[in-house]
C-alpha cells in the first residue's frame, strides 16, 4: 500500500470501549514502516545512479577532449583531402559534362529518327484506311445494287459509281447477268 504524508496525517481510527483499536493502529505502523522502509531503499538506489552517472559524465568528458583533439588533426588532413579531391572532382564533372552532351545529342537525333517514323507510319495507315474504306465502299455499291437486281429482275446492274475518294476502279460485272438465271431469262 502506498501512502503520502496526506494519508498518515488524515489517518483516522475507529474507536472501541477502550480507545483505539489497537490492531489497526499496529496494521497501519507496519504500513508507514513498510513505506518508510521501501522510500529509503530507493533513495539508497537513485544516490548510487547518480554516482554512475557522475563517473559516465566524468568518462565522456574525458572522450570529448580527445575527440576534439583528433577532429583537430583531422580537419587539418582533411583540408588537403578536400583540395585534392575538388581538383579531381573538375576533371571528372568536365568529362562527365562532354559524355552527357553526347548522349543528348545521340537522344535527340534518334528522337527525331523515331517521330519522322512515327509521321511515315501514320500516313501509311491513313493511307490503308482510305483505300479500305474506298473498298468497302464500293463493295457496299454492289451489294445494294446486287440486291435491287434480284428483287426487280428488270434491273439491270451497270457500272458501279467510284467512291469519293480514289480507290481502284471496279469494273462493270457483265458476267453477273450472264451467270445469274433470273438475268439470262431462265427463270
Amino acid at each position: 500500500m502506498k501512502m503520502s504524508p496526506v494519508d498518515v496525517t488524515n489517518k483516522s481510527f475507529s474507536k472501541k470501549m477502550m480507545g483505539l483499536d489497537p490492531q489497526q493502529v499496529y496494521e497501519f505502523l507496519r504500513d508507514v514502516a513498510d513505506n518508510l522502509e521501501e522510500l529509503t531503499r530507493e533513495r539508497n538506489r537513485f544516490k548510487e545512479e547518480v554516482q554512475k552517472k557522475e563517473q559516465e559524465m566524468k568518462e565522456y568528458k574525458e572522450r570529448d577532449e580527445a575527440l576534439r583533439a583528433t577532429i583537430q588533426a583531422a580537419s587539418k588532413m582533411s583540408e588537403q583531402f578536400r583540395t585534392d579531391a575538388e581538383r579531381e572532382s573538375e576533371l571528372i564533372v568536365n568529362d562527365a559534362r562532354q559524355r552527357a552532351e553526347m548522349l543528348i545529342k545521340d537522344a535527340r537525333d534518334s528522337l527525331k529518327r523515331m517521330y519522322h517514323e512515327i509521321a511515315d507510319l501514320k500516313k501509311t495507315r491513313i493511307q490503308y484506311e482510305t483505300s479500305l474504306r474506298s473498298l468497302m465502299e464500293a463493295h457496299l455499291t454492289m451489294l445494294d445494287q446486287g440486291r435491287k437486281v434480284f428483287m426487280d429482275p428488270v434491273v439491270i446492274p451497270t457500272r458501279v459509281e467510284p467512291a469519293k475518294t480514289t480507290p481502284p476502279v471496279i469494273e462493270e460485272e457483265d458476267d453477273f447477268a450472264v451467270t445469274h438465271p433470273t438475268m439470262s431469262g431462265q427463270a
